[in-house]
């Protein structure tokens, strides 16, 4: 089962919706508490009722067309997020890159690449979260700017696995380079987190190791950076980032985990105003983001930065 949440067209308000290969029922219009996917999942649990049977009785109602509901911009993130996490070093091609940019040699990265410990940080609040189709944006402050496509991992408040969907991590390759302590500031600026567009459900019988990421910039007419990377290549399981998020650190429903990057552009790229990012997960979809710098769409505006 894929769900989306939405801008009803119509009337501007908030649509749980179940997507039926390329249209959308609203779910809302049936139970109208379900805004969001987390009370839905809490009630199938309450009533026993699995996702497969979920699935085949809320495909009723009036269709709409899901592309022409992302193109015209009504997709919001398919759960709201209290608040969203990532992992790091969870690839080697990560590690390999974190060990590039860094400015310390004795690296903490290899560090952490085996060791039991992985690294958590936090990334976002939900209002920070940038929907699906709309720009994420570069940092000020940075001249090396990538985006980190990721598996994302939707959670309730005990750690259960209710789907998953499609991240990108904005990152600031020099900031954290230049030292370690800086990663807060190179994850955590305007515009740096965005997941979408929609939330496959976990049914029990999806292999996350078997699904593949990937990374399309597209730059004028052509392509700047084109990657892959299978998630069998992942170093770490979900269950052991999860166990380790959750130790001593309680969780709201809906908390959304990023699990690491696997695909890095060489060192030489960098991210600039007007690119378009595309990240595709098989089953799941494709999460498009613009890029936009705020210093230039201010002088556009003739507002001063």
């Amino acid at each position: 089962m894929r769900t989306i949440r939405f801008q009803h067209p119509e009337h501007q308000r908030v649509h749980l919706g179940l997507l039926d290969g390329n249209y959308a029922y609203s779910i809302t219009e049936q139970v109208p508490a379900w805004t969001d996917p987390m009370p839905m999942w809490r009630a199938l649990r309450a009533l026993g009722v699995t996702v497969q049977e979920a699935e085949q009785r809320l495909a009723v109602g009036t269709p709409l067309d899901f592309a022409a509901l992302e193109r015209e911009g009504y997709l919001l993130p398919p759960v709201a997020a209290p608040e969203v996490w990532a992992s790091g070093v969870t690839y080697e091609r990560s590690r390999q890159a974190r060990n590039a940019e860094t400015q310390f040699k004795d690296s903490v990265y290899d560090r952490v690449y085996t060791a039991s410990r992985p690294e958590l940080f936090f990334k976002a609040t939900g209002e920070r979260v940038v929907a699906p189709g709309h720009a994420v944006a570069l940092r000020s402050d940075s001249k090396w700017m990538v985006p980190e496509p990721e598996l994302c991992v939707v959670l309730s408040a005990a750690g259960d696995v209710v789907g998953w969907t499609v991240g990108n991590d904005m990152s600031s390759r020099d900031i954290e380079g230049e030292n370690p302590l800086y990663l807060p500031q190179a994850k955590v600026f305007a515009k740096s987190c965005s997941f979408g567009p929609l939330l496959l459900w976990n049914n029990g019988s999806q292999r996350p190791q078997d699904w593949q990421i990937e990374l399309e910039i597209s730059r004028g007419a052509g392509t700047a950076f084109q990657g892959a990377v299978s998630f069998s290549q992942f170093r770490r399981s979900i269950d052991e980032l999860v166990d380790y998020l959750c130790r001593d650190n309680p969780i709201p429903d809906g908390t959304v985990l990023m699990t690491g990057t696997g695909i890095v552009p060489p060192d030489e790229f960098t991210l600039a105003h007007g690119d378009l990012i595309e990240i595709s997960i098989d089953g799941i979809g494709v999460l498009r983001n613009p890029v936009e710098d705020l210093a230039v769409v201010a002088s556009k505006r003739g507002v001063g930065v």
